[in-house]
């Protein structure tokens, strides 16, 4: 239990900083038009997906720089265009896109 509480406080601390509300609007004016929430389609992969697949972090990384980044994702073409966010909305939405899947792959235990 002692080590599971500092893990917990880290984690709290940095959803503090991220603005998930932000990470909508971000979304919204950014996104939307290729990537769904909803399982409803377009050209990107939805989020619900991305979020189940990916790590924060790694969502960080493609958004800031997807022309160098797409074949360490394992795609053979990046159809994604670089968008000029500030650092702190491309933490916020990469925080929505992590908010959407409650449960990770990466979470499932090996057995």
């Amino acid at each position: 239990m002692r080590k599971t509480v500092p893990i917990l406080l880290f984690l709290s601390a940095i959803t503090l900083f991220a603005d998930i509300e932000n990470g909508k609007v971000v979304y919204a004016q950014n996104c939307a038009n290729c990537h769904s929430v909803s399982m409803t389609g377009g050209m990107g992969k939805d989020f619900n997906l991305v979020s189940y697949n990916r790590k924060k972090e790694d969502v960080m990384k493609y958004v800031t720089s997807p022309g160098t980044m797409y074949r360490e994702f394992g795609y053979s073409a990046n159809a994604m265009p670089q968008f000029p966010l500030r650092g702190e909305d491309v933490e916020d939405v990469a925080e929505y896109i992590d908010s959407l899947q409650r449960f990770k792959a990466w979470m499932k235990k090996e057995v």
